[in-house]
């Protein structure tokens, strides 16, 4: 049976999620801050990660953005083939709700219409959506605003099925190195391998939004989060990037079947707040 859904429901959906993920910490997110604090080995690094909890909680209470960055505005909107969409156009929709959110919470618009020409187009649209159709009459939306301290530390591997495993996982490190301090460490790492060019990046940026206290189903996948959550902590770029034993929180990895001839792999990296947020409608 069709369901129909209103796009001014999307729409207000949409605004709360923008105001609600740049003020309030997703709580997988919240746990993971308190555990790296205890198990932070550095006295310089635990001090980091208190004060950046302290930050969270000033956030919280006093209504303030937990960055500054309020982050361009990506969304995963899986659309039940079930549903039927009244009103609005829903691109229309979703970029009505963003420029409620970002404009009535008094979020920082960070987006411009032409990437040469540079003119803001000052209330945050238009945002960056990725649909896709699922069986069943709901729809699920994931937000997950992105800054781009982080964003531009982000890489694309395009390896030879010789290199294996084992070029999977120095893409990962070589990507987290690179990226050092500018990724606003501690640091979640969203890894996407297989697919094409853009599948890869897709998958990375999808990973992201996984609560961190989550492993692949896959159990070799789920091996290799863990081990490289491993390796990139004995990096030493730590909290700030100023040492220590906390340089990651999680690395969420996703894969997708691929060409006999290729190995893509992508590594998008995300600040220590990684804001996600989730409805169901």
């Amino acid at each position: 049976m069709i369901r129909t859904i209103q796009t001014e429901e999307i729409t207000r959906n949409i605004k709360e999620m923008c105001i609600e993920a740049n003020h309030f910490l997703a709580e997988d997110m919240e746990h993971a801050m308190k555990k790296a604090a205890e198990e932070e080995k550095s006295e310089l690094g635990k001090k980091i990660l208190l004060q950046l909890q302290e930050n969270l909680k000033i956030a919280g209470e006093e209504m303030i953005p937990i960055c500054q960055d309020t982050g361009m505005a990506v969304f995963f909107v899986e659309i039940g083939q079930d549903v039927h969409f009244e009103g609005q156009w829903l691109e229309d929709a979703i970029n009505e709700g963003v420029r409620q959110g970002y404009t009535e919470g008094y979020l920082r618009k960070s987006v411009v219409a032409d990437p040469i020409l540079r003119e803001n187009t000052k209330d945050n649209t238009p945002a960056i959506i990725h649909y896709s159709i699922v069986p069943g009459d709901k729809v699920t939306i994931t937000f997950a605003p992105k800054g781009f301290g982080s964003e531009n530390m982000s890489r694309i591997f395009m390896l030879k099925p010789a290199d294996g495993i084992d070029g999977v996982k120095n893409a990962i490190l070589t990507a987290v190195k690179d990226a050092g301090p500018n990724a606003c460490p501690p640091m979640v790492v969203g890894v996407g391998v297989g697919g094409t060019f853009e599948k890869c990046a897709i998958l990375a940026k999808k990973a992201l939004t996984r609560p961190v206290n989550e492993h692949s189903k896959i159990p070799y996948v789920a091996d290799l989060e863990k081990e490289m959550l491993v390796k990139i902590n004995k990096l030493g770029i730590g909290p700030g990037g100023l040492g220590g034993t906390t340089t990651a929180l999680a690395v969420n990895i996703n894969t997708y079947p691929t060409h006999i001839a290729g190995l893509p792999v992508a590594v998008n990296i995300c600040c220590h707040v990684n804001r996600h947020a989730v409805r169901t409608i």
